[in-house]
């Protein structure tokens, strides 16, 4: 059975598990978060490929990838001001910036700094 809306991130990467946590400690709408590993990926109708390269916002009949998965998680708030900012980052030019920034982070993230990866800890945890 899906979850929705569900963010999908990957749980070994320590600098995305930390950005998670943060980003449920200050937006106050926040869907469900769980890490790729612990998921039935079939069932989200994802492929490893597609779990290990993006971070994904899934809600109702749509499916979110990348920056517009953080842009999607933005307009999801009540203020105004984030709204705007999802907008802008599926917006052109600003997009292409968001995308080539995300790309960067994504390829590089095992090499960033962050707390302990979510899969080293059993589930109940």
């Amino acid at each position: 059975m899906r979850r929705e809306p569900l963010l999908v991130f990957d749980g070994d990467c320590a600098f995305c598990t930390t950005w998670v946590r943060r980003l449920q400690s200050v937006l106050p709408r926040f869907p469900e978060a769980e890490p790729w590993q612990w998921l039935d990926l079939e069932e989200l109708d994802l492929s490893h490929d597609d779990a290990t390269r993006y971070a994904w916002l899934i809600a109702s009949e749509n499916r979110y990838r990348g920056h517009a998965a953080f842009a999607a998680l933005l307009w999801m708030q009540r203020q105004w001001g984030l709204r705007l900012a999802g907008r802008l980052l599926v917006t052109p030019p600003f997009s292409w910036v968001a995308a080539l920034g995300y790309s960067l982070i994504a390829r590089f993230r095992h090499r960033l700094p962050g707390g302990t990866a979510a899969c080293a800890m059993p589930r109940g945890a």
